[in-house]
């Protein structure tokens, strides 16, 4: 990962926190960088000037995910990997369309990677044992379920099997894999006693913070075994 001329690492949702953060690590190491994102912020300024290539894409329809990859192919003849990091949190509120709810977390959670998969898998393959990596990031509710998110926790957890699925298709050029994270950083408006609150779920009392996601995203980038697994990453949370 340390080549310049080494396969660019598309990762979805590259505007802020985690996927951010990923698309600035692999560019401090010369890893070259393809972001997707929605919505224009001036974090994807700052990206492009840092050499990574943004391309805003609407993953609201399959027309959308389509074009996306006809873009990153146009861009790139070869990836070294997928981060599947795009993702939307809608609840089942009182007055929301429940179809409108489902489809929206279905689309974003498994259309686009189903989609994505199957149409730059050839980009992945081709370049030797374990060279390609796919990275679902899922949730640790597809564990315990949702009483609130009922269809994102559905959607997430059918993207874990998705996992699974595609490590059996695509290997032995290809690993792909899956974290399920908990919290992993408050937002700046979250407020103190939500923060206590929160972080009283988990056994280790903390949030994860963006270096334990990149340092176990660099672990499986870095495996040449490790397939269709999902990586917890919940601080004990299941146990409390």
């Amino acid at each position: 990962m340390e080549n310049r001329q080494s396969p660019p690492i598309l990762i979805t949702g590259g505007a802020r926190r985690i996927g951010l953060a990923l698309a600035h690590h692999f560019l401090s190491r010369q890893q070259p960088v393809m972001v997707s994102y929605r919505t224009w912020y001036p974090s994807i300024d700052v990206l492009r000037e840092a050499g990574a290539v943004c391309i805003q894409a609407d993953f609201a329809s399959d027309e959308g995910i389509n074009a996306f990859a006809e873009s990153v192919r146009a861009h790139a003849p070869r990836l070294r990997g997928i981060i599947h990091n795009a993702s939307d949190w809608v609840a089942e509120t009182p007055n929301a369309s429940l179809s409108h709810v489902l489809n929206a977390m279905l689309q974003i959670h498994v259309h686009a990677p189903y989609l994505l998969n199957h149409a730059l898998d050839d980009l992945l393959r081709g370049q030797g044992h374990a060279q390609g990596d796919i990275i679902h990031f899922t949730d640790y509710v597809v564990e315990r379920g949702s009483d609130k998110h009922i269809a994102y926790a559905a959607s997430k957890a059918a993207l874990d099997n998705m996992t699974r699925s595609f490590a059996r298709k695509l290997a032995p050029e290809v690993k792909v894999n899956a974290i399920a994270p908990a919290l992993v950083m408050f937002n700046d408006s979250d407020d103190e006693e939500y923060r206590q609150k929160a972080l009283n779920k988990s056994l280790m009392k903390t949030v994860a913070g963006e270096n334990e996601i990149i340092n176990l995203v660099n672990y499986i980038l870095g495996s040449r075994y490790v397939t269709g697994r999902t990586f917890a990453v919940d601080g004990g949370r299941p146990l409390v």
